[in-house]
């Protein structure tokens, strides 16, 4: 018997996500396994696999549709199931759940008159309150683009509204006020992330340890490595790097909290924070610590290019047991982040500067920089996040050992 394909919930805490294309036509079969349709979360594109072989008998969203959780989006048979009226099989499998759910599927979620716009032109237009049935598409079948945007209305509703008519005329003209702040509607990731971190900081008591390293021997190293080389290692590559062999000189680190256990990892994976357009994401770099120093700079660069062009995957943002993320590159000397949960820690890398320092009793001039570890206190303790403090360090300062 026909059944409704729903959309799935492909984040945990999502309450809906956008369809991004159909990847089986309209009345074509799939196998086990295929891809049925690619979905985009607030961070990242999901592949939907088909858990049964079946037969797409009819589409219930078109591409771009931004869905609830646990909406139907098609009607599907089995692989050798004969179905004459589609129609009537439909209206059964409608009529086969709650009154509540059973509101009639649409493409827009405003309406059931199909909107066609890309991904990105949906999610602009969300950002800039601009309503896209007003919106003229110059894509394939009238579809809305990016740039079709650019002449759109700049009002919610894609016009002025409308001033109700005075019931008395007024006695005296008073000026309108000026304008003195732009409204700008938060995007799905925005508000994804203010949620995670918010939780983090009710739910995660934080405590924090500064350190100063020395790194005028991690720079020459860089600078060595790079020599003459077309892939480049960055600073934060080998504080990626560093993180992981910390993390294997002080295991008692690589861990998260659980309601009934602390959870104890073999491997290093680490989260690297990437600044968007939209919004920050953290995707996770696997087995840090039995990767080249070259194989983790290219990783992180192919992290960074694809989470600024929004094609990142689901499965590359979950894990980890830490996060770095690194505002030195914009000059800033010093700063704590929150714990992205359920990660127990994350290591804030400020900007390498030359000042002078005191050695033997003599002014000298080195450069050094200043890291900030925001840590769980729940699964580790004080001495515990000491001892890999300290650990790391010493990577940074004799940062040959980054590479053993």
């Amino acid at each position: 018997m026909p059944e409704l394909l729903r959309m799935p919930e492909v984040a945990a805490g999502a309450t809906s996500a956008v369809l991004s294309s159909w990847s089986v036509p309209e009345g074509s079969a799939f196998p086990v396994r295929a891809v049925i349709a690619v979905i985009e979360t607030d961070k990242a594109i999901v592949d939907f696999e088909a858990e049964s072989a079946g037969v797409i008998l009819r589409r219930l969203v078109s591409d771009g549709a931004e869905v609830p959780i646990g909406d139907p989006i098609a009607l599907v048979s089995g692989p050798d199931e004969a179905v004459h009226d589609v129609d009537a099989a439909l209206a059964a499998a409608l009529g086969q759940v709650a009154p509540a759910a059973v509101a009639t599927p649409s493409t827009s979620g405003s309406g059931s008159t199909r909107i066609f716009a890309s991904p990105l032109a949906r999610m602009l237009a969300r950002e800039r309150g601009i309503d896209l049935s007003t919106v003229v598409g110059t894509g394939p079948n009238g579809r809305v683009r990016q740039r079709d945007l650019s002449t759109a209305g700049i009002g919610a509703q894609g016009q002025a509204p409308t001033a109700p008519l005075p019931t008395s005329p007024p006695t005296q003209a008073v000026p309108a006020e000026p304008t003195r702040f732009t409204d700008v509607p938060h995007s799905r990731l925005r508000k994804a992330v203010a949620a995670r971190l918010q939780q983090s900081k009710q739910e995660a008591p934080h405590f924090y340890l500064r350190g100063t390293a020395r790194v005028d021997r991690l720079l020459a190293l860089r600078a060595e490595l790079n020599a003459g080389e077309d892939s480049r290692v960055s600073i934060n590559d080998l504080v990626i790097k560093a993180v992981a062999r910390a993390h294997r000189l002080v295991p008692a680190v690589n861990v998260i909290w659980m309601d009934d256990a602390i959870r104890q990892f073999v491997e290093v994976d680490i989260a690297v924070a990437v600044a968007t357009e939209h919004g920050l994401v953290t995707p996770v770099l696997r087995g840090v610590d039995a990767l080249s120093i070259t194989q983790v700079a290219r990783a992180t660069k192919d992290f960074a290019d694809r989470a600024r062009a929004g094609t990142l995957r689901q499965h590359e943002l979950e894990g980890g047991s830490t996060s770095v993320t690194n505002l030195g590159m914009y000059g800033t000397e010093e700063f704590a982040a929150i714990i992205n949960p359920p990660q127990s820690t994350i290591l804030a890398v400020g900007a390498a500067r030359q000042e002078p320092l005191v050695e033997d009793g003599m002014v000298a001039v080195g450069t050094v920089m200043r890291v900030t570890l925001s840590v769980d206190h729940r699964p580790i303790d004080g001495a515990t996040a000491a001892s890999w403090m300290a650990a790391f360090v010493g990577l940074l300062e004799q940062p040959a050992k980054i590479l053993a």
